[in-house]
């Protein structure tokens, strides 16, 4: 069983933008936690108490566990060193073999890329065991640190494609469960019309993509049987 972190910035950044990859990751017996860093304070719609219940059923829906930590608040997350130290203690105590977190381009909401960066640091710091703030955890280095777009499909091409067909209806489902955030804005069609079109340029109905951190190792190219080659 591979253990897998998702981190979201907001309570609904994971679902919205690789919940179905971690769906799939599931079906296959393998655990996912998510690490919500705050609760959507300075939303327009719905309370903090609210889009903390959204995200709690959303994760059931998932098969998920799902924690909040408090780093100030929506539109108060700062990259500093601090909030690195505390996602690295979380790594620690989880010992996640694999890492998604919210791409680091700044783009969208500030929010998504400094939890982006956060976490890039902080998957790295884990893997110190001279870090005073970090004793007595023990050291852990995980193996994949993945970055996943929120509500932004046009642009850079992932370095990974995964065909989530399968899954689309569950993914769907996990995103409604966000009616506070979804009666704004038309955000799950948005969703679904970039893994659509995503997904025929794979030759599938849906896919969601992912981009690495580190270079993808393999040890013969012959080993990557699935193209993503279709236009």
């Amino acid at each position: 069983m591979t253990q897998i972190l998702a981190v979201g910035a907001h309570p609904d950044d994971v679902e919205f933008g690789c919940a179905a990859i971690l769906i799939k990751e599931i079906r296959k017996g393998n655990r996912v936690k998510l690490l919500v860093l705050s609760r959507g304070e300075a939303g327009t719609g719905g309370t903090p108490e609210l889009r903390e219940q959204e995200s709690r059923e959303a994760a059931r829906r998932m098969g998920a566990e799902i924690e909040f930590l408090d780093f100030g608040g929506d539109c108060r997350i700062d990259y500093t060193i601090e909030n690195r130290f505390r996602i690295a203690a979380e790594i620690r105590k989880l010992r996640p073999a694999i890492v998604l977190a919210p791409n680091i381009s700044e783009n969208q909401h500030p929010d998504h890329a400094a939890a982006g960066k956060l976490t890039r640091d902080a998957c790295r710091l884990a893997r110190y065991g001279g870090v005073d703030a970090l004793k007595p955890a023990p050291v852990h280095k995980i193996d994949s640190l993945y970055f996943y777009n929120i509500t932004q499909h046009i642009g850079a091409i992932p370095d990974i494609v995964i065909d989530i067909s399968d899954v689309a209806g569950v993914w769907e489902a996990v995103m409604n469960c966000h009616a506070s955030q979804a009666a704004q804005k038309k955000y799950i069609d948005l969703q679904k019309t970039g893994a659509r079109l995503l997904g025929l340029t794979i030759g599938v109905e849906f896919a969601a993509g992912l981009f690495a951190n580190d270079p993808v190792r393999v040890d013969l190219i012959s080993d990557i049987v699935l193209s993503s080659r279709n236009f």
